[in-house]
């Protein structure tokens, strides 16, 4: 008789159950791997809001995993069962222009595990061997959960090109928002104001090292910022990716300075002062996932130490409170919500 594992399968944010399948097998370059914590991402909130404009309901979440490897392809390489594994989930075609120039993240083909395929919140999945990153030794599966997450801004700040000695604000104090944080200051950045709606995520942001955490609805937040940077920022992350963020970040850069947009923006028309941007030789520049570089510098900062694990990790589920688990993911007061799986 074929096993049958348990998969989450979301409708909408008040539709979200376990459905029951057949254990999948994997093909010759694949791994079989038993899921031990997966991450929701804000990406997984939005798609079930129905707002990601690259997410179609119902899906199967779950990108951000970490697991153990249980079976192995007849060409999977040198894996074998009982190793933890973390997923990179961009499934990318290798032909492409991009793809063959190192820039996989932005593949014309690109598809997510967990995002356009069934995902990672189940008991087993099957994904390419070439797809996943070994967990180093010491790392927790806890910590190891967050190496996905940290990747992006990993990847955004590599964007944003040198930040010695540079200012920089962060719009939203989220897990991204957060991550950026840490990600910009291990980068040399000097001097860090952040920004956010609510009074605890701006405390949570100076606990983590922002020598600054800013109403993000002040009228006068520009002035704010200049004052606790000392003058424009030399940088702006926008964590948020809306109409006002936008717009704040404009205001908020220094002429000739850089603009990176990491948040999902929603589908349609966001306004940009484009007078604005062609005077003051402003850099947007949008940032999409990561790269393996962007995972091992990931790993090598949680291994170090430079991630509070536990300010950015607030709570945890087993996989059959999902449902749970999306909720707790669209309270404000959480920050990493994880799922776990196996007895983990």
């Amino acid at each position: 008789m074929t096993e049958q594992i348990r998969r989450v399968l979301v409708r909408s944010l008040d539709d979200i159950s376990i459905e029951h399948v057949p254990a999948p097998v994997p093909g010759d370059d694949e791994l079989l791997v038993r899921t031990a914590v997966v991450g929701v991402c804000g990406s997984d909130t939005h798609a079930a809001a129905g707002h990601h404009p690259f997410i179609d309901l119902p899906y199967r979440p779950g990108h951000e995993a970490v697991g153990v490897v249980a079976a192995v392809g007849t060409a999977a390489g040198d894996f074998t069962p009982g190793e933890r594994v973390i997923i990179e989930p961009n499934l990318y075609c290798g032909t492409c222009p991009q793809c063959l120039s190192g820039r996989y993240n932005i593949c014309q083909e690109l598809k997510v595990f967990g995002c356009q395929t069934p995902g990672a919140m189940t008991d087993l999945f099957t994904i390419p061997a070439g797809r996943v990153h070994r967990v180093p030794d010491g790392m927790t599966d806890i910590e190891a959960a967050l190496v996905e997450p940290l990747a992006t801004p990993v990847h955004a700040v590599a964007k944003a090109g040198d930040l010695t000695g540079r200012t920089v604000v962060v719009l939203g104090a989220g897990p991204i928002g957060l991550l950026v944080l840490a990600a910009a200051r291990h980068a040399g950045a000097a001097r860090i104001a952040v920004t956010d709606l609510l009074d605890g995520k701006r405390e949570r942001a100076l606990r983590l090292g922002a020598d600054a955490a800013l109403p993000a609805d002040a009228t006068d937040l520009a002035e704010r910022a200049h004052t606790a940077l000392g003058g424009p920022a030399d940088v702006v992350f926008d964590c948020v990716a809306r109409e006002q963020s936008m717009a704040q970040a404009i205001d908020l850069v220094t002429k000739g300075g850089t603009v990176i947009v990491v948040g999902v923006g929603a589908a349609g028309t966001t306004p940009v002062r484009l007078d604005l941007v062609q005077d003051r030789e402003i850099r947007i520049e949008g940032t999409l996932m990561y790269t393996g570089d962007d995972y091992r510098t990931a790993m090598s900062l949680i291994s170090s130490g430079a991630i509070d694990t536990a300010e950015i990790v607030t709570a945890t589920y087993p996989l059959e409170d999902a449902a749970k688990a999306f909720a707790a993911s669209v309270d404000p007061g959480q920050v990493k919500v994880l799922v776990t799986v196996n007895g983990v």
